[in-house]
């Protein structure tokens, strides 16, 4: 099972985007576990994910998050702004997957 973790500011933004990623991979038959945080909560669920997508309102904190997530070779990239924006699930699971695998 693929485990992805989307972060933004509150966790509240990103919920729209988790539910068409995962209505995306129901389609596609692909076991997943997609959760949204928010950026507050990113150590305490961070190691529990495979790679963690942040929001277009907190792309500021990539640096410092990677880092964080670096010693446990957790990804942390930033999601497309017009995906974000059009909810475009699929493209977001895709750029997560790429990311596993």
């Amino acid at each position: 099972m693929n485990k992805i973790m989307l972060c933004c500011s509150s966790g509240m933004s990103t919920s729209l985007l988790v539910r068409k990623m995962k209505e995306e991979a129901q389609k596609r038959g692909l076991p997943v576990e997609i959760d949204a945080y928010g950026a507050s909560e990113f150590d305490e669920q961070m190691p529990h994910y495979q790679v963690v997508l942040l929001g277009p309102q907190v792309k500021y904190m990539q640096a410092e998050l990677a880092e964080r997530a670096s010693p446990l070779g957790i990804p942390v990239a930033i999601i497309n702004m017009m995906d974000y924006g059009m909810q475009r699930g699929d493209k977001v699971l895709d750029h997560a997957l790429s990311l596993i695998n």
